[in-house]
């Protein structure tokens, strides 16, 4: 029996796409919190073992039953890890702390949601410790199905007996976990990259941008933010956790960071409330051009019917002069202690674009100056006060609603 929370000693692993964390878990915790978009593991009622539950093509049950005879062998080894992809909301396809800090901001709490975010804590003497609040289904799997899924197949004693080894990537975004698995799987064997694309939802041979999803444009954005020389951001975006920031390095071009997921989920709010949504529409049947989803489900995110309509300039563009502005008002001349170039400030300056930029259209007006003359009046808020030292979700309410005292933003 699993008792969460789960911890487990974990060693960092810095490569250039970005830091993971190798540990080792038991087979029956990873099927308990683990799951591909299509299929998972559920336990029977009776507590005797588990059940594959949903349907995924690339999946076979011949070759799962395979795995599950050699698996029930005396001699059965798997020295090569399970990649998981952890706080993966399977439902919404939002970083599932971005899903908690919009739980709290929506019913404006006093007190932080209960987390079920994993995290990795650095002990005492340096010891890294990765920690599972729940046994929710917040492990994406990235590689390994067939190996994890094979257990089903298995007794539970057999499971019980087994640790797997895992390399685990905190808060990595949906089309950064098809990269690094068609990258896998078209490098070191011959399968169909297109093939093993589809798997998370997407299919390279259509590169055409109106076939994008919400998610990988947003990828896209956020990697062009990164590496344009004029970006405020550049060498500022990482991929690593979002809540634990002792643990990122400080690259030596940036005085601060965020990670990926930071921007990725502060842009696709703009244009999809539910992104996982989004790619399932697109991609039912055969992969559909963005402009279908008008006749999916109702979605009232400001910049939707721009993103529609294929015209991701012009989303760009708001973005990009949008953080210039923010680059001047508030983090050009921020003390390295300020509350406002971390985590939960950079995510409260996204949550004010996302409410100001309707009048940004409705004026046409897009310009670094447009957005310096709505947003300078909170220019003079000292961000490094102790009563903005609060916990993720409340802190980032609580920043974003300073700025829009200051601003006025009801008459914006």
């Amino acid at each position: 029996m699993i008792n969460f929370p789960y911890n487990a000693k974990a060693l960092r692993v810095d490569q250039r796409l970005g830091e993971f964390y190798v540990t080792v878990l038991p087979a029956e915790l990873l099927l308990q919190v683990a799951a591909s978009d299509r299929m998972s593991a559920i336990m029977n009622s009776d507590g005797s073992g588990y059940y594959l539950e949903g349907t995924q093509r690339l999946i076979q049950d011949r070759r799962l039953n395979e795995i599950g005879n050699y698996i029930n062998r005396a001699d059965a080894a798997f020295p090569n890890s399970i990649i998981l992809a952890a706080n993966y909301n399977l439902e919404s396809g939002f970083d599932q702390g971005e899903i908690e800090d919009m739980q709290f901001e929506e019913y404006e709490l006093d007190t932080p949601v209960s987390t079920k975010v994993w995290t990795v804590q650095e002990m005492e003497g340096g010891d890294l410790h990765l920690n599972i609040p729940t046994n929710e289904k917040l492990a994406a799997v990235i590689d390994g199905q067939h190996r994890l899924f094979a257990f089903t197949k298995t007794d539970l004693d057999t499971i019980r007996s087994m640790d797997l080894l895992c390399s685990v990537y905190i808060d990595l975004p949906k089309s950064l976990q098809a990269q690094i698995f068609a990258t896998i799987n078209s490098t070191q064997k011959r399968v169909d990259r297109s093939l093993t694309y589809e798997l998370f939802g997407y299919n390279v041979s259509d590169e055409d941008e109106e076939y994008w999803t919400p998610d990988k444009l947003a990828v896209f954005f956020t990697r062009k933010l990164s590496t344009d020389t004029n970006s405020p951001l550049r060498s500022r975006i990482v991929v690593a956790p979002k809540r634990d920031q002792e643990l990122q390095r400080i690259a030596s071009e940036a005085d601060w960071q965020v990670s990926t997921a930071v921007i990725v989920d502060g842009i696709l709010r703009l244009f999809s409330s539910n992104p996982k949504r989004d790619s399932n529409f697109m991609r039912k049947d055969k992969p559909k051009k963005r402009i279908y989803l008008e006749d999916g489900p109702r979605d009232r995110s400001p910049m939707r019917g721009i993103f529609l309509n294929g015209n991701d300039e012009l989303i760009y563009t708001t973005v990009f002069n949008y953080i210039k502005a923010c680059d001047a008002v508030f983090w050009k001349n921020a003390d390295s202690d300020s509350f406002i170039t971390k985590t939960i400030g950079v995510q409260a300056t996204f949550d004010i674009l996302r409410k100001i930029v309707n009048r940004a259209l409705e004026d046409k007006n897009i310009s670094v100056n447009y957005f310096l003359e709505k947003i300078q009046e909170a220019g003079d808020i000292d961000f490094s006060g102790d009563e903005f030292r609060k916990p993720s979700g409340s802190g980032r309410t609580y920043i974003r609603k300073a700025i829009e005292k200051a601003i006025g933003i009801e008459k914006i």
